[in-house]
């Protein structure tokens, strides 16, 4: 799946996470949405792509849940 699309996706669930006032709560409800509903190859790229290219464009908040929660989102 192209790359940029996926930013698009994570970004717009970060937005509504955003709203969270504990930000490690928000990370945790955007990984729970990316585990529940993204397939495991989206979430591999998406991940591969935050450790090797750094997120570039993704919101602070999604990059977040990825990096914090990474080891979950990566399995099937």
């Amino acid at each position: 799946m192209d790359i940029q699309h996926l930013i698009k996706m994570a970004n717009d669930i970060a937005s509504f996470f955003e709203a969270e006032p504990d930000k490690s709560k928000g990370a945790k409800a955007i990984a729970d949405h990316l585990k529940n509903f993204w397939d495991p190859r989206m979430r591999r790229q998406i991940l591969r792509y935050a450790d090797e290219q750094g997120g570039t464009g993704l919101k602070g908040l999604a990059l977040e849940a990825l990096r914090a929660h990474g080891e979950r989102l990566g399995g099937a």
